[in-house]
């Protein structure tokens, strides 16, 4: 065989035996969180943020305040919304 030849057998081999490696350790990981019950993950519980208005919410926050669909299915107002949603005190 040829040197040329040699250096690309060996490389194919190098390249195979490295992609070998990461599916195996790819799988076996797969294999490893299957077999091991899901754990959730811990969340920080943070204090809700608490708006005094409707006002009040959209300065703080540049946002207009929004009524979900179940909202206004309810056929709440706005500000009952609001209340609601955020504890305020309109």
């Amino acid at each position: 065989m040829s040197n040329n030849a040699q250096n690309e057998d060996r490389t194919f081999q190098i390249l195979s035996d490295l992609i070998d490696e990461v599916f195996s350790n790819h799988y076996s990981k797969d294999k490893k969180m299957q077999s091991e019950p899901m754990k959730s993950p811990v969340v920080e519980q943070t204090p809700t943020q608490v708006f005094e208005s409707i006002e009040d919410y959209t300065a703080q926050t540049g946002k207009r305040f929004r009524m979900t669909k179940d909202q206004k299915a309810r056929n709440l107002s706005r500000e009952d919304a609001f209340n609601e949603t955020f504890g305020g005190k309109n």
